[in-house]
């Protein structure tokens, strides 16, 4: 059992600091456009219901995905998974619905299913904190 526990965390680690610093490295980059011109990837349709300009359109997309990706990154990786999940379905619906960009639509999805075992991962790992502990509470009651 312990040798699955450590398979557990090791693929938890993994997505955790995977899906908690892409997010960040991403956001920070809608501010540069060294990685990508962003703003091509935006269904037009957008700043037309929003009504501001495409760079600031990406600023504050930027500044939503460095939160999302701290908040992986922080004690609540749980929610913080489960809003890079719906974040990257987002993505994944503009990108479709601008009739371009499949390919990458189908890998936010994919990486949207790897957000969702993130949450389902850290469930577990939560269970086994607390089922480590209640066993150390009582075997620590009966000493007293």
């Amino acid at each position: 059992m312990a040798g699955s526990n450590e398979r557990i965390n090791i693929a938890w680690w993994a997505l955790k600091i995977g899906l908690g610093a892409g997010p960040v490295i991403t956001g920070i980059d809608k501010y540069f456009n060294m990685l990508a011109d962003w703003g091509m990837y935006l269904n037009p349709l957008a700043t037309k219901v929003v009504p501001v300009s495409v760079p600031t359109f990406m600023h504050v997309v930027g500044l939503v995905e460095i939160i999302a990706g701290l908040i992986v990154l922080s004690r609540w990786t749980k929610i913080g998974s489960y809003i890079v999940m719906f974040w990257l379905l987002g993505i994944a619906v503009n990108l479709v619905s601008s009739g371009m960009f499949f390919d990458l639509a189908m890998r936010d999805v994919e990486l949207a299913i790897g957000a969702f075992v993130l949450s389902q991962l850290t469930t577990v790992r939560e269970q086994q904190v607390a089922l480590k502990q209640d066993a150390i509470t009582v075997s620590g009651s009966q000493f007293a």
